[in-house]
């Protein structure tokens, strides 16, 4: 169980992270014009560049809380944040009739759904 949390966990780091860097640094025209990013048109630069700093924060903060034993509790706190985030992605690509990113979305819910769970759970950090 222990290493299905670890490996859930990398590769949701890993979509933060990459989530996190497009939308921090590539300019939000070029983001809008990308399949699945036509949500950027309708929300402003400050917004899009927020959202990719937080990805990148989950990124971190799925990873090296644990990693370093540094405040491990953050993982599944993190991973709560991030099924709030990928609801409010559900609902924004639900309204743009986007239904394969609402399938993709649920799938990242439900994998830290199950990292929380994990982690606050049966193999918690603090146990």
């Amino acid at each position: 169980m222990n290493l299905a949390l670890w490996i859930a966990a990398g590769l949701l780091a890993a979509v933060a992270l990459t989530g996190g860097i497009s939308k921090a640094c590539v300019p939000k025209e070029k983001l809008a014009a990308a399949k699945g990013g036509g949500w950027t048109e309708d929300a402003g630069v400050g917004f899009v560049k927020t959202l990719g700093v937080l990805e990148l924060l989950a990124a971190a903060g799925l990873i090296l809380p644990a990693a370093l034993d540094i405040a491990p509790v953050l993982v599944p706190v993190t991973a709560v944040c991030w099924v709030l985030l990928m609801a409010g992605a559900m609902i924004t690509h639900g309204r743009r009739g986007e239904s394969p990113f609402v399938v993709l979305n649920l799938v990242y819910l439900a994998l830290a759904v199950f990292i929380a769970w994990g982690r606050f759970g049966p193999e918690s950090f603090t146990g």
